[in-house]
C-alpha cells in the first residue's frame, strides 16, 4: 500500500466515508495481474489501509516539524521563535502519537494468525513496506531516444507494463502467487537496471518506501533502494504466509517452518548483499535481529511438530519434548538479547520484544513440565530399558542432579518424585514470570489466544504438582538444573531462489544486453551501401545476435566503404538485425543483387584504436584466432543466479578495463566465422 501525497487520492482507495466505512477505489494500473490483491476485503488489507494512512499523516508532520525547525534556526525574533517552539512542540506530540498508534497496528499479530479453532502461541509476523506511485514514462523514454538513438514513444507500451508491474507489486496477495509477482518485478529490475541506469549518470527518478515498522519515509535514486525494499517485503510476505498456516496438522506445520526460513533467507541475503540503507529496518542490526527472530519461530515449529509425531509418550519421548523445549527458550534468549542491543532496543515494538521474552520464560516452564512428567509419570526403568535410559539422561540436564547415583536415580520411584517435583517448581516459577511479563504490556494483554495458553500451561503444572505432593514430605525441594537444548531439526536459513520465476526482458526490442546497455556508450548508426566484388564484400563475420564485424580486407568493398573490425551490424537492408542469427544475416547479404546492400552498423565507443592492430597480429601469429562467445549475446528469458547476484550492489561500480571490456581482435577465419 502507498501512503499518498496530501493531494493525492490512496491508489488502493484508502478513505474514510460516513459511518467509518472503508472505501475502496481502484488502483490505476495492475488491478487484474494474477497474484495483486488490492480490493481484499480482510482484516490484513484493512490493516494496510490504515498503516497508509498513518504513513501519510507521519510525513506530513515530519515536513511540518522540519518547516518550523528550519524557521526557528533562521529567525532572531523572540516572539517568533516561542510561537516556533510551541508549534513544534505540538508537531511532536502529534508524531509521537501516531508512532505509537503505527506501532500498535504493526503488534496486531492476530489479525495475520491463522483462523483455525486450534490453541496455539501466536508467531510475530513483519507488515510490507509501502512506496508510493512512480511515473516512469517520460524518463525512460528520454533516456531512450538520448541513449539508444530510438523513438522513445515507441516503447510506451513496455514501460506502462512495467509500471503496471510494479503497481501490482504494491499489494500481493498473502500467497504463494503475491510471493511469485513479487520476485517477478525483483527480476525485472535486473533489465532495468542494465538498460536504464548507466554507472556514471543518475536517470533523476527518485524511489521512495516508507519503514515498515516506524512509517518514517526515505528514498533514493539508487535503484538498489529499490530491489532492497522489495527483497523485504518478499521475507515479510514469508512471515505472514508462516503465521497464518494451521499449525495443529502436520502440513500446517511444514508449511509454516518453510515459510520462516524462506523469510529468514531473504533477510539475511539483503543484509550481505546491501549496505548503507537509508531505513532503519534494513540496516545491518535490524535484519540481523529478524533473522534471529525467524530462526525461533522455526524451532518453535519444529517443537510444535515433535509434539504432534509423538502421539505415544514414553519416557525418552518425554525427555525429546523437554530438551526440544529448552532448545526453543534458548533461540528466544537470543533474539530478546539481539532485541535489547542499542541499536535495536529503540526501533522494535514493545510488544515484540515482551512477546519475545515471555516466550522464552514460557518454553523454559515447558522444558521442566516435561521433565517432570517423565520422571513422575514414566515407570521406573526396568534392567532392560536401564542402559538406553542412562544414557539419553546422562545428556538431558546441563548439570548432573545432585543426590544418589544416576541407577538409583531411574529406578527409585521415591528419587524420581523428589526430582521431577524439584523440576515442577522450577516450572511454575517460570509460568509465573511469563504471565507477570505478558500483563506489562497492553498490546498482549488483548490478544486473548495468548492470555489462555498461558493459563492453562500455568494451570496443568500446578495441578501435576499437586498430585505428587505428599503431606508427609518434610524434605527442602532442591533447585533443579536446566535442561540441555537439543533439536533434532536445526533451522535452516533458505536464501531466495531468484530462477523460480521466469522472466523475459520487457525492453528486448533495444537489442541483446551484451551491447545495447546502459553502460555501454556507442557512435550514432552508420548506413554503409556495399556492392560485392570480385572477392566478395571483403570482411568477415561472426558471433549471434548481434552479428560482429570480425576483420576487414585492406582494399576491399567493405574497407573503402568505412567498415572496420569490431562494427556491429544492426539492419540489412533497411530489416532489424539485433537479435539476428549468424546464419540470417548471412543469408540476407547473399540474397543482395547487382544494386548491393545496404548495412547499419555501431561502433562501441572504445572498441577502436591502435591496440585492435597488435592484437589482430598475435592473434594472426598464434593461430588461435577464435573469439570466444559472449555468453550474454544470445536473449535469455531468464537470467542465472549468478547474474542475479549482481543486482545487490548498493552504492558500488564495477570496475572493468575499457580495453578488456571493448577490444574486438581481429581473427583467423574458423569454423564459425566466414568471409563474405
Amino acid at each position: 500500500m502507498v501512503p499518498p501525497e496530501d493531494d493525492e487520492r490512496s491508489p488502493a482507495g484508502a478513505g474514510e466515508g460516513s459511518g467509518g466505512f472503508v472505501l475502496l477505489r481502484a488502483p490505476s494500473c495492475g488491478s487484474a495481474r494474477k497474484g495483486c490483491d488490492p480490493f481484499a476485503q480482510t482484516q490484513r488489507s484493512k490493516l494496510q489501509h490504515r498503516r497508509a494512512r498513518i504513513n501519510q499523516q507521519i510525513n506530513k508532520e515530519m515536513r511540518m516539524r522540519a518547516g518550523a525547525e528550519n524557521l526557528f534556526r533562521a529567525t532572531s525574533n523572540h516572539k517568533v521563535k516561542e510561537t516556533v517552539a510551541l508549534e513544534l512542540s505540538y508537531v511532536n506530540s502529534n508524531l509521537q502519537l501516531l508512532k505509537e498508534e503505527l506501532e500498535e497496528l504493526n503488534s496486531c499479530m492476530d489479525v495475520y494468525q491463522n483462523e483455525s479453532e486450534s490453541i496455539s502461541v501466536p508467531m510475530i509476523p513483519l507488515g510490507l513496506k509501502e512506496t508510493k506511485e512512480l511515473d516512469l514514462l517520460l524518463p525512460l523514454e528520454d533516456f531512450i531516444s538520448e541513449h539508444y538513438g530510438e523513438e522513445g514513444t515507441l516503447f510506451e507500451k513496455e514501460i506502462k507494463e512495467f509500471m503496471e508491474l510494479r503497481q501490482a507489486m504494491r499489494t500481493p496477495s498473502r500467497n504463494e502467487a503475491g510471493l511469485e509477482l513479487l520476485m517477478e518485478y525483483y527480476n525485472q529490475l535486473y533489465f532495468l537496471d542494465s538498460r536504464f541506469f548507466p554507472p556514471s549518470k543518475s536517470l533523476g527518478v527518485f524511489f521512495h518506501w516508507y519503514d515498515s515498522l516506524t512509517g518514517v519515509p526515505s528514498h533514493q535514486r539508487a535503484l538498489a533502494f529499490e530491489k532492497g525494499s522489495v527483497l523485504f517485503n518478499i521475507g515479510a510476505l514469508h512471515t505472514q504466509i508462516g503465521a497464518r498456516q494451521d499449525r495443529a496438522t502436520l502440513p500446517g506445520l511444514n508449511q509454516a517452518i518453510d515459510a520462516f526460513q524462506k523469510a529468514a533467507g531473504a533477510f539475511n541475503y539483503l543484509k550481505e548483499n546491501f549496505s548503507n540503507a537509508p531505513s532503519l529496518d534494513m540496516s545491518a542490526a535490524s535484519l540481523t535481529m529478524l533473522v534471529q527472530l525467524m530462526l525461533a519461530q522455526v524451532q518453535e515449529c519444529v517443537f510444535e511438530k515433535v509434539t504432534l509425531l509423538r502421539a505415544q509418550k514414553d519416557f525418552l519421548t518425554w525427555l525429546q519434548l523437554a530438551q526440544e523445549a529448552a532448545r526453543v527458550e534458548d533461540a528466544y534468549s537470543l533474539v530478546h538479547q539481539t532485541m535489547t542491543q542499542a541499536h535495536v532496543k529503540d526501533y522494535v515494538p514493545f510488544s515484540w520484544t515482551t512477546m519475545v521474552q515471555v516466550k522464552s520464560e514460557h518454553f523454559k516452564a515447558l522444558s521442566h513440565y516435561f521433565s517432570a512428567t517423565a520422571l513422575c509419570d514414566c515407570p521406573a526403568a526396568s534392567d532392560a530399558e536401564l542402559p538406553e535410559h542412562e544414557k539419553a539422561f546422562i545428556q538431558f540436564h546441563i548439570t548432573m542432579p545432585e543426590g544418589p547415583s544416576l541407577r538409583v536415580l531411574l529406578q527409585d520411584p521415591e528419587e524420581r518424585r523428589k526430582l521431577g517435583k524439584a523440576h515442577l517448581k522450577k516450572a511454575i516459577m517460570k509460568h509465573e514470570e511469563a504471565m507477570r511479563i505478558h500483563g506489562l504490556c497492553k498490546i498482549l494483554r488483548k490478544m486473548d489466544i495468548l492470555q489462555e495458553v498461558l493459563s492453562f500451561a500455568h494451570k496443568r503444572s500446578l495441578s501435576k504438582y499437586s498430585e505428587i505432593d505428599h503431606e508427609e514430605d518434610f524434605f527442602e525441594t532442591g533447585d533443579a538444573p536446566d535442561i540441555l537444548p537439543k533439536t533434532h531439526q536445526k533451522p535452516e536459513i533458505k536464501p531466495p531462489n531468484f530462477s523460480q520465476v521466469k522472466v523475459t526482458d520487457l525492453f528486448h526490442r533495444l537489442g541483446p544486453l551484451s551491447v545495447f546497455s546502459a553502460k555501454n556508450k556507442w557512435y550514432p548508426v552508420r548506413r554503409v551501401h556495399l556492392r560485392r566484388g570480385e572477392n566478395g564484400f571483403g570482411f568477415t563475420l561472426r558471433g549471434d545476435s548481434p552479428v560482429l564485424i570480425a576483420g576487414v580486407i585492406p582494399g576491399g568493398c567493405a574497407a573503402e566503404a568505412g567498415l572496420k573490425e569490431g562494427d556491429y551490424i544492426i539492419s540489412v537492408n533497411g530489416k532489424d538485425c539485433k537479435w539476428s542469427k549468424h546464419a540470417e544475416v548471412v543469408q540476407l547479404l547473399k540474397s543482395t543483387g547487382e544494386e548491393g546492400v545496404e548495412i547499419g552498423v555501431i561502433t562501441l565507443q572504445g572498441s577502436e584504436g591502435p591496440r585492435a592492430a597488435e592484437k589482430k597480429a598475435a592473434a594472426m601469429s598464434s593461430g588461435s584466432g577464435l573469439l570466444k562467445s559472449n555468453k550474454e549475446n544470445s536473449r535469455k528469458s531468464l537470467m542465472n543466479s549468478k547474474s542475479a547476484s549482481t543486482l545487490l550492489i548498493w552504492n558500488k561500480k564495477s570496475k572493468r578495463s575499457k580495453n578488456s571490456t571493448y577490444s574486438v581482435p581481429f581473427t583467423a577465419v574458423g569454423d564459425n566465422e566466414a568471409m563474405y
